[in-house]
């Protein structure tokens, strides 16, 4: 046990969160005008919508149950009433079956079985009110570091990226890895040309197959798609910025990481078994992959950014942090700390040092420029067609 406390709200599944969201989900895409009445009447809840919920299958219906489902679940959301339409195969049962351990005040509200709209926005607000009383028990309490789960994330990034803020972030997940907590890695088309680098670094050869593999999968999806991962990623936001290849890109993606040993590969929205550094399998589009690690647990997300992005999610805090000070200048209200100032001369570890102390500070309580910006980015990650 570390020396490090924390505030946080202990759930019925033991684990804790440093918010206490009340969460309006749509299950599918047809509810989406509902939420969004429902959140437009009640400015204390956070509505999460998406283009998702139906004519889906298989896999992929599984990995958007489990993205909707984990999100719910994530340990910052003390209560959550999902809308459904009530034809949809991901239906409001379905997904509120995902959070039957965590114990939490669920309602649902079906669409179809209600009928008019005066008729949802009662019963929408009838729920609301049982969902209030109970979260508002929830009280702060404290809780080891060690509880913590933390996402890694790199987006807009360029030359200074990989010199400057991901460094200094790969020190803080090294301590977090320290003092018993989780850290998650992801982007895996950015592990392209570093996997070298990572191979060393995996101690189970099972772990070390299925991530080589996934990178493998991912140049390969490219090249079936009639196309190749250098086109699109370094994006041409990277490449202005001076960026030039993707291995490039990916070496300063990977640090991130920082030096630890990674205990396990997890797939997309899933949570992880292992403490320590781990890596799940996301894309490298930024809304797609820090919805994947909130929906595994993610309390929060460090993100690192070189030419700026307000990306945000509806119910962990993003802290943003710069790789340059010219563009922390330009887009203050966007960042929380300026990694840019190790450019003229700031030691990388004084700069890890102010990142990891902000991040206890968000932990208990303090609110992320994302978060005073009401950047709610959710985008689900698909691996099929609609049919």
């Amino acid at each position: 046990m570390s020396k490090i406390k924390l505030k946080g709200y202990r759930r019925s599944d033991g684990l804790f969160g440093i918010r206490n969201h009340i969460v309006v989900m749509s299950t599918v895409s047809c509810a989406n005008s509902v939420v969004q009445q429902i959140a437009r009447a009640d400015a204390e809840i956070i509505p999460i919508t998406h283009q998702h919920g139906c004519t889906h299958m298989g896999s992929d219906t599984e990995q958007v149950l489990r993205t909707l489902g984990g999100t719910c679940n994530n340990p910052n959301v003390g209560g959550v009433l999902l809308v459904g339409l009530g034809c949809e195969i991901a239906s409001a049962n379905k997904v509120a079956s995902y959070l039957d351990r965590a114990g939490k005040t669920v309602k649902t509200l079906v669409i179809q079985e209600i009928g008019e709209i005066r008729k949802i926005m009662d019963a929408a607000r009838d729920s609301l009110l049982q969902i209030k009383e109970f979260v508002s028990k929830q009280q702060r309490s404290d809780f080891d570091v060690s509880g913590l789960t933390v996402g890694l994330e790199c987006g807009g990034s360029d030359p200074f990226s990989g010199i400057t803020a991901n460094p200094a972030v790969g020190l803080v997940s090294d301590k977090l890895v320290e003092l018993g907590a989780t850290a998650i890695l992801s982007e895996i088309p950015e592990m392209i040309g570093a996997e070298a680098c990572l191979e060393s670094r995996i101690p189970d050869d099972a772990v070390k197959q299925r991530l080589m593999a996934r990178i493998k999968d991912y140049v390969q999806m490219a090249k079936d798609a009639g196309g190749d991962l250098r086109g699109c990623n370094p994006s041409p936001g990277n490449i202005k910025a001076g960026l030039s290849t993707i291995e490039e890109k990916s070496l300063g993606c990977v640090i991130k990481g920082g030096r630890s040993d990674i205990a396990e590969l997890v797939e997309y929205a899933g949570r992880a078994k292992c403490k320590g550094l781990v890596v799940m399998d996301t894309p490298g589009n930024d809304p797609e992959s820090v919805t994947g690690m909130v929906a595994g647990g993610a309390h929060l997300v460090l993100f690192t950014t070189g030419t700026g992005t307000p990306v945000g999610n509806p119910v962990a805090p993003v802290i943003k942090i710069s790789s340059n000070t010219k563009m922390y200048q330009r887009m203050g209200d966007f960042i929380d700390v300026d990694a840019g100032k190790i450019v003229g001369g700031a030691p990388v570890d004084a700069v890890a040092d102010e990142i990891f102390e902000f991040l206890i500070d968000v932990c208990n309580g303090t609110q992320t420029a994302a978060e005073h910006n009401n950047c709610r980015e959710f985008a689900v990650n698909r691996i099929g067609p609609a049919f």
